[in-house]
């Protein structure tokens, strides 16, 4: 349902009045950031199976890509649709389909030199062989062929095309051959066409027998078929066969005046999904004009020619990543780290008396998210609590959250999950889990039409010996134990009664119709956020301008908001010295003269995905600190509940400062600068007797060392962040 406090925000027109030169395309800034997971997969100093998944997570990245990001330029080209928000860059959807289009033409082609010319020939170094169908012995084959009769043959369903049978409808993603038939016993034989859908069932690679040496050997798939397809087709003779794929539009689109019912209306939408308009072909480079022809020109796909993009196979490098989960080869991959337990939480059986104890920060995944776990477990089984409330953003599968919520009311507690139906690609999961939940007797609600639930926030009313309490969990990351392992995020625990006070508060915005509640500490999107953030950049420009000490640091995922830009623009003219740790989109242009010069912007690639959002004010040293589920996007300060709250410990303050944010500044091993002209520039290694400084490993080895102690002591903040190390190019 609609909500009326929330709702009723109308499109964000940004009044910048500035030169469209000092923005950088939203889509272009994108493929730079995929330029860097490449530069990752290209580089000799990561381990090769790291190598190796870099590659895979920029094809992924791709796909993602195109499902969502192209498919809506082009249904702004094709259909007249109006964009949610304009480009403040001003190019249109044409100008930037072509030149997307001339970017990821020349990034598939490293991606598969990398391919080729790197990564395949270190793996057989390593014993590790994707085989050609040309190179396979006799015993290879004949275990082939036995593989194809009895697990390949039965699962497969060729299609014709002719005028009895239409061109089938492909699945988005789903591998397939394209077969060019010839007749036997005719001449001239006639020609004709078929499509084979590669079995989804079945692993990519086939590992061929084991011939000793410590060597595995695969072959693809489609190398198993390919050659044998005659069995399929009697009284025709395969001519020649390639394999293609096909990126269907995935995005999900709700009109807000058309909804009764927002589960439905998400599952009718699923339905409608594998029915997307066809946005990009992969097809291998061996293919003819006729087998382009047959693909490019169906009715069901309509592609245009930059739509097609011919590669040397395999086609779909995201199936590669299975050789990074084999058994063994430890060496080849990095020195694995076990999530530390933070050392309030060591050997604490009762978490709550932990949280009464002082206010909790935990940095995953250095630290465990085990204490989130742990948060909700011991709620859901602690005869003193009386009721949890909990947003879910995306899960998992098999997630011990889940499994506490639902246990949680069987034990009669009062239990509340508001599980977002359409945060992306995650949908159908999410259904999956609202129902279980519903089963299990927890009250779900589904999220509010127009709007996405993406904060991430929990709420546990206890009962304690002196009264009722509220303990409150707050994130930059989702409840999801896998990408907790993966992501870098931030985690607060506090049981303050005006948290606790706010907390109810936005549940019961969520859940209901409450309004008029006067904030304490949450400021809300979309209510409050933008206009709060760009308030407290601006008072950095005030205090610059007034000779008292100005500093922003602020680490995200993207920056694309034209208020907050023209506020750090405007803060930098006015002097104030800004740090913005951007792991992925940047709009902002930093170095222009007389606009930007007092803006740098640093993005890090490694192992673990940048995913914590966090804002330092220097504020005439009275520092504030902020931590917050949104990137500083239209998206999520228009049209997403999202959250932004402070960190007022003077200890854990220096923590997140000193401890993260500074260390991030001085990454000289894997952060990027972006420049001027939008490209980016790895920072200078170190000089001779200078430190190494890669931040992701410093923080295990923080992480490490501050378990069995108290690592955060009291300190005060201006000096010091005033003094933080910059490398020289700032």
């Amino acid at each position: 349902m609609s909500h009326p406090q929330l709702n009723g925000v109308g499109p964000f027109t940004p009044q910048t009045g500035l030169d469209p030169s000092h923005y950088i395309n939203r889509e272009l800034s994108w493929l730079e950031f995929n330029e860097r997971v490449l530069e990752e997969a290209r580089d000799p100093s990561n381990p090769l199976l790291e190598r190796l998944r870099f590659l895979a997570i920029s094809a992924s990245n791709l796909d993602e890509f195109f499902e969502v990001r192209v498919a809506g330029l082009q249904a702004q080209l094709y259909d007249n649709l109006e964009p949610q928000d304009a480009p403040p860059d001003g190019m249109g959807p044409l100008t930037q389909l072509t030149e997307i289009a001339r970017r990821a033409h020349e990034f598939v082609s490293r991606q598969y030199d990398t391919w080729w010319s790197v990564i395949r020939p270190a793996l057989s170094e390593h014993n590790i062989h994707v085989c050609e169908p040309a190179g396979l012995s006799p015993t290879q084959n004949a275990f082939l062929d036995h593989y194809f009769d009895s697990q390949v043959y039965p699962v497969l369903t060729p299609l014709a095309i002719d005028p009895a049978h239409p061109f089938p409808h492909l699945h988005n993603k789903s591998l397939n051959l394209i077969l060019r038939l010839e007749t036997i016993g005719q001449d001239p034989p006639r020609q004709l066409y078929a499509v084979l859908q590669v079995p989804s069932v079945l692993s990519r690679l086939v590992p061929l027998p084991d011939e000793g040496g410590g060597h595995r050997r695969f072959v693809l798939l489609e190398d198993v078929i390919g050659p044998r397809l005659d069995a399929l087709f009697g009284g025709f003779r395969v001519a020649a066969w390639v394999a293609f794929r096909v990126t269907r539009n995935s995005d999900l689109t709700i009109q807000e005046t058309e909804v009764r019912s927002l589960l439905s209306t998400v599952q009718e939408n699923l339905r409608m999904r594998k029915w997307g308009a066809a946005v990009r072909l992969e097809i291998s480079d061996r293919a003819d004009e006729g087998f382009l022809a047959q693909l490019q020109t169906a009715p069901a796909l309509d592609l245009d020619d930059r739509d097609v993009y011919r590669v040397p196979g395999p086609v779909d490098l995201t199936s590669l990543v299975a050789l990074y989960k084999l058994e063994g080869f430890r060496e080849l991959k990095e020195t694995p780290f076990e999530p530390q337990v933070v050392a309030p939480l060591a050997n604490r059986s009762n978490i709550f008396a932990a949280i009464r104890e002082q206010d909790l920060l935990v940095h995953h995944p250095y630290e465990s998210f085990g204490s989130v776990i742990q948060f909700i477990e011991q709620a859901s089984e602690d005869p003193q609590v009386l009721a949890i409330k909990q947003t879910l953003y995306r899960t998992s599968d098999d997630n011990p959250i889940i499994t506490a919520l639902a246990r949680a009311a069987e034990n009669g507690k009062q239990v509340t999950a508001l599980v977002e139906l359409q945060a992306r690609l995650d949908e159908e999961n999410n259904i999956v889990k609202a129902r279980a939940l519903q089963k299990a007797g927890v009250h779900v609600v589904y999220g509010m039409v127009g709007l996405k639930t993406h904060c991430k926030a929990a709420l546990v009313v206890r009962r304690d010996h002196d009264g009722i309490r509220r303990y409150v969990h707050l994130g930059t990351g989702n409840y999801n134990p896998t990408t907790a392992r993966l992501y870098t995020d931030m985690s607060f625990f506090t049981c303050r009664p005006q948290f606790g006070e706010d907390a109810s508060a936005l549940f019961n915005l969520l859940t209901g119709y409450s309004q008029g509640h006067s904030w304490h500490k949450l400021i809300v999107a979309p209510m409050h956020l933008a206009d709060r953030l760009v308030a407290l950049i601006d008072r950095e420009r005030q205090h610059a301008e007034a000779g008292l000490p100005a500093r922003i640091i602020a680490k995200m995922n993207s920056l694309v908001d034209p208020g907050a830009i023209e506020a750090l623009y405007a803060a930098s003219q006015a002097g104030v010295k800004i740090d913005l740790i951007v792991r992925g989109i940047c709009c902002l242009r930093p170095q222009i003269p007389g606009v930007s010069d007092n803006i740098r912007v640093i993005s890090v690639v490694d192992k673990f995905l940048e995913h914590s959002r966090i804002a330092y004010f220097e504020n005439g040293n009275a520092p504030e600190v902020f931590l917050s589920s949104a990137d500083w996007m239209p998206r999520n300060f228009r049209r997403r509940v999202e959250i932004m709250f402070p960190i007022e410990d003077p200890r854990l303050q220096n923590r997140i400062v000193e401890g993260i944010l500074g260390v991030v500044l001085m990454d000289n091993v894997k952060a990027r600068v972006l420049q001027s002209d939008a490209t980016y520039r790895r920072i200078p290694p170190p000089r001779p007797g200078e430190p190494v400084i890669r931040s992701q490993v410093e923080f295990q080895n923080m992480a490490r060392e501050l378990s069995s102690s108290d690592p955060i002591r009291p300190a005060t903040l201006g000096p010091a962040v005033m003094g933080l190390q910059r490398n020289p190019e700032h």
